[in-house]
């Protein structure tokens, strides 16, 4: 049975953050990537690929802070960092999970969709004919 839960205006400024961070590219595959088990902060950054040092070091700190991983430092010289999702972390596996599974299962409709708007969005970009904003001129 799905949760009932009605829309409350005023509860969107505190789930709308929430929502960004989660559905943050980076924060996505950190999240998935960390489902495995615990991984040092240089294999994640491998594992991730694209992503530069700040952007990561940026990620796993909102994340950390949200309570969706825990950051432990080894007394090691240099310092061994590790990164491991916590339970919170770990429950939000299964939506993301769920959500990977419909793109999937949906890829194709969705790209045909895409490619069938930017034709059409083409075709009528071709068609309308180019007019000046108001008080705006063109030179011949």
């Amino acid at each position: 049975m799905e949760p009932n839960y009605s829309h409350v205006p005023g509860e969107c400024s505190r789930v709308a953050p929430i929502l960004s961070r989660i559905g943050d590219k980076w924060s996505i595959l950190v999240v998935m990537l960390l489902g495995d088990g615990p991984v040092r902060f240089n294999e994640l950054r491998r594992r991730v690929g694209g992503i530069s040092q700040r952007m990561l070091t940026l990620t796993v700190r909102g994340l950390e802070r949200d309570g969706y991983l825990t950051r432990t430092v080894f007394p090691t010289i240099p310092p061994r960092v590790e990164y491991e999702l916590t339970p919170l972390g770990r429950s939000l596996l299964i939506p993301m999970r769920g959500l990977g599974g419909w793109v999937m299962e949906n890829l194709s409709l969705i790209e045909d969709s895409q490619k069938r708007f930017d034709q059409t969005t083409r075709k009528v970009r071709a068609e309308r004919p180019l007019t000046p904003a108001a008080g705006m001129t063109f030179n011949k």
